[in-house]
């Protein structure tokens, strides 16, 4: 049964290195928003889960130094530039 699911393959480009990743299509239209390309949505599903992972190990995690949390800093500032709301605002998950 999974293999009639239709999927979309997506290159991804950083520096000199590539490295293709197949999602399942259908996931793509549902979390996409309004007339989004596959490629703005993906785009949102990255920034969201780096930013996810990012909260996750500076709030919830061993500790973390100064360098980690400008990491963290810099993904949330970059997170509210692209979705017009901190990630505490979209989330629900405030500290």
């Amino acid at each position: 049964m999974t293999d009639e699911v239709d999927t979309t393959t997506v290159e991804i480009s950083a520096g000199d290195s590539t490295d293709d990743v197949e999602i399942p299509s259908g996931l793509i239209d549902l979390v996409a928003e309004g007339d989004q390309s596959d490629a703005e949505t993906i785009g949102d599903v990255a920034l969201l889960s780096f930013a996810s992972r990012a909260h996750h190990i500076v709030h919830h995690g061993q500790g973390a130094d100064e360098e980690l949390e400008a990491q963290e800093a810099r993904i949330m500032e970059l997170f509210e530039e692209r979705f017009g709301v901190t990630y505490g605002e979209a989330t629900g998950h405030q500290h």
